[in-house]
Protein backbone atom coordinates (compact mmCIF):
# COMPACT_ATOMS: atom_id res chain seq x y z
CA UNK A 1 0.00 0.00 0.00
CA UNK A 2 2.83 2.85 0.77
CA UNK A 3 4.83 1.46 -2.45
CA UNK A 4 1.36 2.49 -4.26
CA UNK A 5 1.40 5.69 -2.56
CA UNK A 6 4.57 6.53 -3.30
CA UNK A 7 4.33 5.18 -6.70
CA UNK A 8 0.96 7.81 -7.25
CA UNK A 9 2.61 10.51 -5.39
CA UNK A 10 5.54 10.62 -7.92
CA UNK A 11 3.40 10.42 -10.74
CA UNK A 12 1.51 13.49 -9.20
CA UNK A 13 4.51 15.49 -9.10
CA UNK A 14 5.80 14.86 -12.51
CA UNK A 15 2.33 15.73 -13.80
CA UNK A 16 2.17 18.76 -12.28
CA UNK A 17 5.75 20.01 -13.25
CA UNK A 18 5.37 19.08 -16.52
CA UNK A 19 2.12 21.27 -16.33
CA UNK A 20 3.42 23.66 -15.19
CA UNK A 21 6.55 23.76 -17.19
CA UNK A 22 4.02 23.90 -19.99
CA UNK A 23 1.98 26.93 -18.74
CA UNK A 24 5.16 28.93 -18.12
CA UNK A 25 6.10 29.63 -22.40
CA UNK A 26 3.73 30.41 -24.94
CA UNK A 27 1.15 27.42 -26.09
CA UNK A 28 1.81 24.98 -29.05
CA UNK A 29 0.22 25.86 -31.82
CA UNK A 30 -2.65 23.12 -32.87
CA UNK A 31 -2.61 23.86 -36.58
CA UNK A 32 -0.13 24.99 -39.23
CA UNK A 33 -1.03 28.92 -38.49
CA UNK A 34 -3.55 30.83 -37.43
CA UNK A 35 -3.81 34.25 -39.31
CA UNK A 36 -5.88 36.58 -37.24
CA UNK A 37 -8.98 38.41 -38.90
CA UNK A 38 -9.18 41.79 -38.78
CA UNK A 39 -10.20 43.17 -35.11
CA UNK A 40 -13.27 45.11 -34.39
CA UNK A 41 -12.19 46.22 -31.15
CA UNK A 42 -9.13 49.06 -30.72
CA UNK A 43 -8.61 47.80 -27.23
CA UNK A 44 -8.02 44.07 -28.38
CA UNK A 45 -4.19 43.06 -27.69
CA UNK A 46 -2.57 42.25 -30.78
CA UNK A 47 -0.03 40.95 -28.63
CA UNK A 48 -1.76 38.11 -26.69
CA UNK A 49 -3.90 37.58 -29.73
CA UNK A 50 -3.94 33.56 -29.75
CA UNK A 51 -7.39 33.40 -29.08
CA UNK A 52 -8.71 35.40 -32.24
CA UNK A 53 -10.54 33.52 -35.00
CA UNK A 54 -8.51 32.77 -37.77
CA UNK A 55 -8.86 33.41 -41.02
CA UNK A 56 -10.56 30.46 -43.54
CA UNK A 57 -7.16 29.07 -45.53
CA UNK A 58 -9.04 30.25 -48.64
CA UNK A 59 -7.91 33.50 -47.38
CA UNK A 60 -4.11 33.40 -46.57
CA UNK A 61 -1.28 35.04 -49.27
CA UNK A 62 1.63 34.34 -49.21
CA UNK A 63 1.95 38.14 -48.13
CA UNK A 64 0.22 36.78 -44.58
CA UNK A 65 3.89 35.42 -44.23
CA UNK A 66 6.18 38.36 -45.58
CA UNK A 67 7.21 41.29 -43.63
CA UNK A 68 9.16 44.10 -45.08
CA UNK A 69 9.44 46.51 -42.12
CA UNK A 70 12.68 45.98 -41.13
CA UNK A 71 14.80 47.65 -44.34
CA UNK A 72 15.41 50.46 -42.45
CA UNK A 73 15.85 51.37 -39.30
CA UNK A 74 13.51 53.32 -36.82
CA UNK A 75 12.39 56.46 -35.41
CA UNK A 76 15.82 57.60 -33.57
CA UNK A 77 15.76 58.91 -30.06
CA UNK A 78 16.77 62.01 -28.25
CA UNK A 79 19.94 59.33 -26.98
CA UNK A 80 20.35 58.01 -30.22
CA UNK A 81 19.05 54.52 -29.71
CA UNK A 82 15.94 53.02 -32.41
CA UNK A 83 13.81 50.22 -32.51
CA UNK A 84 11.45 48.43 -35.03
CA UNK A 85 9.62 45.61 -32.67
CA UNK A 86 8.24 42.71 -34.89
CA UNK A 87 5.06 40.98 -33.23
CA UNK A 88 1.62 39.70 -34.54
CA UNK A 89 0.57 43.00 -33.87
CA UNK A 90 2.12 44.29 -37.07
CA UNK A 91 3.03 41.13 -38.57
CA UNK A 92 0.19 38.56 -38.56
CA UNK A 93 2.42 35.45 -39.53
CA UNK A 94 3.59 35.27 -36.23
CA UNK A 95 0.61 34.70 -34.61
CA UNK A 96 0.48 31.32 -32.57
CA UNK A 97 4.11 30.39 -33.39
CA UNK A 98 5.93 31.91 -30.34
CA UNK A 99 8.18 33.79 -32.22
CA UNK A 100 9.12 37.63 -32.30
CA UNK A 101 11.69 39.92 -33.42
CA UNK A 102 13.43 43.87 -33.41
CA UNK A 103 15.71 45.31 -35.14
CA UNK A 104 17.37 47.70 -33.13
CA UNK A 105 20.39 50.15 -34.05
CA UNK A 106 22.44 52.50 -31.92
CA UNK A 107 24.22 55.95 -32.91
CA UNK A 108 28.14 55.88 -31.57
CA UNK A 109 28.19 56.47 -27.75
CA UNK A 110 24.90 55.40 -26.92
CA UNK A 111 22.71 52.61 -24.89
CA UNK A 112 19.81 50.43 -24.62
CA UNK A 113 19.85 50.24 -21.13
CA UNK A 114 19.49 47.32 -18.73
CA UNK A 115 16.41 45.36 -19.75
CA UNK A 116 15.02 42.05 -19.18
CA UNK A 117 11.95 40.15 -21.62
CA UNK A 118 10.01 38.09 -18.43
CA UNK A 119 8.71 35.76 -20.98
CA UNK A 120 11.21 35.51 -23.50
CA UNK A 121 15.15 34.05 -24.32
CA UNK A 122 16.61 36.66 -26.75
CA UNK A 123 19.57 36.11 -29.42
CA UNK A 124 21.10 39.07 -30.47
CA UNK A 125 22.98 39.34 -34.20
CA UNK A 126 25.28 42.05 -34.74
CA UNK A 127 24.50 42.59 -38.28
CA UNK A 128 26.98 46.32 -38.49
CA UNK A 129 29.40 48.17 -35.91
CA UNK A 130 30.54 47.29 -32.64
CA UNK A 131 28.93 46.56 -29.29
CA UNK A 132 29.58 46.23 -25.86
CA UNK A 133 26.78 43.87 -25.19
CA UNK A 134 26.27 41.47 -21.84
CA UNK A 135 23.44 40.23 -19.47
CA UNK A 136 24.16 39.51 -15.46
CA UNK A 137 23.30 36.47 -14.03
CA UNK A 138 20.81 35.80 -10.88
CA UNK A 139 24.29 35.23 -8.48
CA UNK A 140 25.14 39.16 -9.73
CA UNK A 141 28.02 37.75 -12.27
CA UNK A 142 28.10 39.66 -15.50
CA UNK A 143 29.42 38.21 -18.74
CA UNK A 144 29.90 40.57 -21.54
CA UNK A 145 32.19 41.71 -24.25
CA UNK A 146 32.89 43.59 -27.33
CA UNK A 147 30.52 42.14 -30.24
CA UNK A 148 31.98 42.74 -33.70
CA UNK A 149 30.25 42.33 -36.67
CA UNK A 150 28.66 38.89 -37.93
CA UNK A 151 28.56 37.64 -33.83
CA UNK A 152 25.42 36.54 -32.12
CA UNK A 153 25.28 36.39 -28.30
CA UNK A 154 22.41 34.72 -26.68
CA UNK A 155 20.09 36.56 -23.28
CA UNK A 156 18.94 33.97 -21.01
CA UNK A 157 14.97 34.51 -20.09
CA UNK A 158 14.23 37.25 -17.47
CA UNK A 159 17.73 38.06 -17.02
CA UNK A 160 19.29 41.86 -17.30
CA UNK A 161 21.02 42.63 -20.26
CA UNK A 162 22.38 45.65 -22.22
CA UNK A 163 24.30 46.97 -24.75
CA UNK A 164 26.10 50.02 -25.84
CA UNK A 165 27.55 51.01 -29.03
CA UNK A 166 31.59 51.19 -28.92
CA UNK A 167 32.15 52.13 -32.38
CA UNK A 168 32.46 55.17 -34.82
CA UNK A 169 29.20 53.74 -37.00
CA UNK A 170 25.69 53.31 -36.37
CA UNK A 171 25.28 49.64 -35.13
CA UNK A 172 22.51 47.42 -36.59
CA UNK A 173 21.48 44.21 -34.20
CA UNK A 174 18.26 41.54 -35.10
CA UNK A 175 17.52 40.17 -32.43
CA UNK A 176 14.72 37.13 -32.23
CA UNK A 177 12.43 36.30 -29.12
CA UNK A 178 10.90 32.94 -28.33
CA UNK A 179 7.81 34.24 -27.58
CA UNK A 180 5.24 36.14 -29.33
CA UNK A 181 4.54 38.80 -26.37
CA UNK A 182 8.44 38.61 -24.90
CA UNK A 183 7.44 41.98 -22.68
CA UNK A 184 9.99 44.43 -21.86
CA UNK A 185 11.12 46.18 -18.47
CA UNK A 186 13.17 48.90 -18.75
CA UNK A 187 15.42 48.94 -15.40
CA UNK A 188 15.36 52.67 -14.85
CA UNK A 189 11.81 53.11 -15.90
CA UNK A 190 10.99 50.21 -13.39
CA UNK A 191 12.65 51.57 -10.47
CA UNK A 192 12.51 55.27 -10.60
CA UNK A 193 9.30 55.58 -13.01
CA UNK A 194 6.50 53.37 -11.58
CA UNK A 195 5.75 55.82 -8.29
CA UNK A 196 7.89 53.12 -6.05
CA UNK A 197 7.72 55.27 -2.95
CA UNK A 198 10.54 58.11 -2.49
CA UNK A 199 11.24 56.93 0.77
CA UNK A 200 12.44 53.25 -0.09
CA UNK A 201 14.04 54.17 -2.99
CA UNK A 202 16.37 56.88 -0.55
CA UNK A 203 17.25 54.11 1.33
CA UNK A 204 17.21 51.22 -1.15
CA UNK A 205 19.93 53.70 -3.47
CA UNK A 206 21.69 55.85 -0.60
CA UNK A 207 20.37 58.87 -2.68
CA UNK A 208 18.92 62.54 -1.55
CA UNK A 209 15.17 63.07 -1.82
CA UNK A 210 16.36 65.55 -4.31
CA UNK A 211 18.45 62.97 -6.65
CA UNK A 212 15.35 60.61 -6.18
CA UNK A 213 13.61 63.63 -7.57
CA UNK A 214 15.87 64.43 -10.55
CA UNK A 215 15.65 60.74 -11.54
CA UNK A 216 11.76 60.84 -11.46
CA UNK A 217 11.83 63.40 -13.61
CA UNK A 218 14.04 61.86 -15.90
CA UNK A 219 12.44 58.46 -16.04
CA UNK A 220 8.45 58.81 -14.88
CA UNK A 221 6.59 59.40 -18.44
CA UNK A 222 4.17 61.32 -16.25
CA UNK A 223 6.65 63.89 -14.62
CA UNK A 224 9.00 64.05 -17.35
CA UNK A 225 5.72 65.29 -20.10
CA UNK A 226 5.05 67.91 -17.96
CA UNK A 227 8.92 69.78 -18.16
Amino acid sequence: MEANTLFFLKALLLLCFNVCFTLASDPDPIQDFCIPKPMTSPHHDHHFSTNLPCKNSSEVTTEDFVFSGLKTAGNFTETGFATVPVSPANFPGLNTLGLSFVRADLKPGSINPPHYHPRATEVAHLVKGRVYSGFVDSNNKVYAKVMEEGEMMVYPKGLVHFQMNVGDVTATILAGLNSQSPGIQKIPSVVFGSGINEELLMKAFGLSLKQIGTLKKRFDPLMSNEH
